[in-house]
């Protein structure tokens, strides 16, 4: 049975740091607030940005794992469905009513690809990544045994080293077999160029993707050839979304953080040699944290340490203050440096993650601010699902 308490006049529950119409500065942290405004401007853009260059737009559910903000995806940017990385986020958005769903990843175990097989059952299209033609009869098998059809992507490593075959030839290999296999259809190219995403030079992300869409032309060519054409082509993050959608040969992106914008993709620079974070997309996602000590005359210590955030890329930035810096972190503890001590104990700051994907999943709630109010509150319904 869930316990609540009065906060402000409003009845929180220990297990929800908020309820609607609360105050921001009554919020109880640390906990995930997200400006609802600035959410919606990056994702009205985003979808203009595909609409207008003709591409569609799978936006990557992995970062923010939620079924309402996939809805908002779709009901404001056009969005037509979501990637996501496991079959457990597979099956949250399914269960939550999104219709087409990629899991932009391979799937190997035989009790996932059971539960995967199942899930157009939920009235969604669901495709999957294949790298290696053994995958293909045990997806087929599935499929068959529970009456669906899944889609099926071939993976191309184009630069990011991870999963994904190197030449067209083993493309039009697997691309065969799957046209072959009952109950799974050839559905295109997965050509994802994550290595490059981050790099802070725009010249730099061209390069590599010049590269990536060489191969990924060559591979399309190759399965032309064999009357193979696909259907989509896919790819494109918050980095370099830009070059896919001028290539002339991928027709949709994949991107994800541009709708929060954290601290590391912020610093990477546009073709003017400005962060992206400075006009290209807002920050709509913040760590709310409460100071909790100022016993030390030139530091403070707030509520947000590492079991609030992911730092593997980096520690977060106090949003809006030049005069203060987060500089380190323990367990329950992060560290602010405030050299003319102007912090007041249970002052709430904003920090931006260095990482929002991994600082989303250890969140259970986000809570949706508009003009200093609490306007809504939802849940991150696939939280901690990683199988």
């Amino acid at each position: 049975m869930t316990k609540h308490e009065t906060v402000a006049g409003h009845e929180v529950g220990y297990d929800i740091p908020a309820a609607i119409g609360m105050a921001e500065k009554d919020i109880q942290t640390p906990c995930l607030i997200l400006d609802l405004d600035a959410l919606e401007r990056n994702i009205r853009k985003m979808g203009d940005y595909a609409r207008g260059h003709g591409m569609r737009h799978r936006a990557h559910g992995k970062m923010h794992k939620s079924v309402d903000v996939a809805k908002l995806q779709e009901k404001l940017g056009g969005a037509v469905g979501v990637c996501c990385q496991k079959v457990s986020e597979a099956e949250a958005f399914a269960r939550g009513g999104i219709k087409d769903i990629l899991v932009s990843n391979q799937v190997r175990d035989p009790a996932k690809i059971d539960r995967l097989a199942r899930l157009p059952n939920y009235g969604a299209r669901v495709i999957v990544c294949i790298d290696d033609v053994e995958n293909v009869a045990d997806l087929s098998a599935a499929a068959q045994k529970h009456g669906t059809t899944l889609g099926c992507f071939v993976e191309i490593d184009c630069g990011a080293g991870r999963c994904g075959v190197t030449t067209s030839e083993a493309v039009v290999e697997i691309a065969q077999a799957i046209a072959a296999a009952p109950n799974l259809d050839f559905t295109g190219i997965q050509a994802y160029q994550g290595a490059m995403q981050h790099l802070d030079s725009y010249e730099d992300r061209k390069a590599k993707l010049d590269a990536a869409i060489a191969q990924v032309e060559d591979a399309v060519e190759a399965l032309k050839k064999e009357g193979l054409e696909p259907e989509l082509v896919s790819g494109g993050g918050t980095g370099s979304y830009y070059f896919e959608s001028n290539s002339g040969v991928y027709n949709e992106l994949q991107c994800g953080s541009y709708a929060f914008m954290d601290a590391d993709y912020g610093r990477i620079k546009d073709k003017d040699g400005n962060r992206i974070d400075q006009g290209e997309w807002e920050n709509a996602l913040f760590i709310l944290t409460s100071v909790m000590s100022h016993a030390k005359a030139d530091k403070a210590i707030c509520d947000a340490g590492l079991k609030a955030q992911s730092v593997d890329s980096g520690l977060p930035f106090v949003y809006g203050r030049d005069d203060v810096k987060y500089i380190k972190c323990s367990d329950e503890h992060g560290v602010i440096e405030d050299p003319h001590g102007v912090l007041k104990i249970n002052e709430k700051l904003r920090l931006v993650p260095g990482h929002c994907d991994p600082t989303c999943n250890v969140h259970d709630w986000y809570v949706g601010v508009r003009n200093g109010k609490v306007e809504c509150l939802w849940p991150v319904t696939a939280r901690g699902l990683a199988y």
